[in-house]
């Protein structure tokens, strides 16, 4: 069963190629069942720590949910090299894994078609696993569909957070990071009579006393990039760092770097409630000077698990694989959501009822709530 964090990894892989040059590792947390999953991020400065902090916090979130399964996760050092070679080393280096019981998606820095290289490299299809029902239609079929279910829940999250404190009218909301996840996010929010005031992206942020979403993402490209010589007109851009800080708002959403709130900038932070919508958005530094100025912050093992739980959904058989294809995807989207509903309340309550960070108070109930 998923462990208190003072514990190791269950063990840690080297990954040095198999046929081919390969630097990385595969971090398994924790095993449930004998299973553990995670994404495979690709980046030029990815770590062997920063591997294993993500995969401890795919325990989190499987607790969390209460999906039985452990937390993994898989980093590659990006060196340059021609792509579908380094996927395809990857798969034959790591197909003992992914037969094992460990099963490796994408994260940073790896595409659907990255992982279709390495999974037909070693000869890997989740539709099969011994002593488990055989999944009835393809991974790529039940799981590609679902590519908006992770902004769903940070859009869940960030609408129980603002219930929770008694807020009745729009928000105003940043959104930090505008790939797939900040634009669901955007959209979502939008919908519901929030209003957008800033967008970040790797190229600075625009603000606006409202952004019409829908025109934004008509001029952002699939890596969240967006066109600022095709922005609406009276909208500011700023390529300042870190200036989505400086925008006066009530909700801030985290969708891109890692540690994005730090201790260099946390006491910039105008919004009362931090939503992380990406994975170890903010430093513990930064989670201690956000809640002494009185902000709330929900963290993304509770509002970023619409990738991953829907993922393990189908590793675990848990999905109503029977459903036609647009009912089985609206019963992931509010799978996702009560869970994501239920532990942003739950974790409100606790910090309202005492100090100190209520996450592994939360994790220590959902915990006895598998062992039951």
């Amino acid at each position: 069963m998923p462990h208190p964090e003072s514990q190791k990894p269950a063990f840690s892989v080297h990954l040095h190629g198999s046929g081919g040059g390969l630097r990385g590792w595969v971090v398994v947390d924790t095993l449930v069942d004998g299973l553990a999953m995670g994404g495979t991020r690709m980046t030029p400065g990815v770590t062997e720590e920063e591997v294993a902090g993500l995969a401890r916090d795919m325990t989190q979130k499987f607790t969390l949910a209460g999906l039985r399964i452990g937390g993994a996760k898989a980093g590659i050092v990006a060196d340059g090299s021609d792509r579908e070679d380094t996927f395809r080393t990857f798969g034959r280096t790591v197909k003992p894994l992914l037969h094992g019981g460990i099963h490796l998606g994408i994260d940073m820095g790896v595409t659907p078609a990255d992982r279709a290289v390495f999974f037909d490299e070693a000869g890997y299809d989740p539709r099969f696993r011994p002593g488990v029902p055989d999944m009835p239609i393809d991974w790529r079929t039940y799981y590609e569909p679902l590519i908006d279910c992770t902004g769903h829940g940070v859009g869940v999250a960030a609408v129980a957070a603002l219930e929770a404190s008694g807020r009745k009218g729009p928000a105003r909301v940043v959104v930090q990071g505008f790939g797939a996840v900040g634009r669901a996010v955007a959209t979502f929010l939008e919908e519901r009579g929030h209003v957008v005031v800033g967008v970040a992206d790797v190229q600075g942020t625009v603000s606006a006393d409202r952004l019409p979403v829908a025109d934004l993402i008509a001029v952002t490209d699939e890596f969240g990039r967006i066109d600022h010589s095709r922005l609406p007109q009276n909208v500011t851009v700023t390529g300042e760092p870190d200036a989505w800080l400086d925008v006066d708002a009530d909700l801030l959403v985290l969708a891109a770097q890692k540690h994005a709130l730090n201790a260099e900038n946390a006491h910039r932070l105008r919004a009362g409630l931090v939503v992380e919508g990406g994975n170890i958005c903010s430093t513990e530094e930064a989670r201690e000077k956000i809640a002494a100025s009185g902000s709330v912050l929900v963290p993304g093992v509770i509002a970023n698990i619409g990738g991953a739980g829907s993922a393990a959904l189908a590793v675990t058989r848990v999905v109503p694989f029977g459903l036609p294809a647009e009912a089985r995807k609206a019963w992931v989207f509010d799978w996702v959501a009560d869970r994501v509903r239920r532990n942003t309340r739950d974790l409100l309550e606790i910090a309202a009822a005492r100090a100190g960070d209520p996450l592994p108070e939360l994790l220590e109930s959902r915990r006895k709530d598998l062992l039951r």
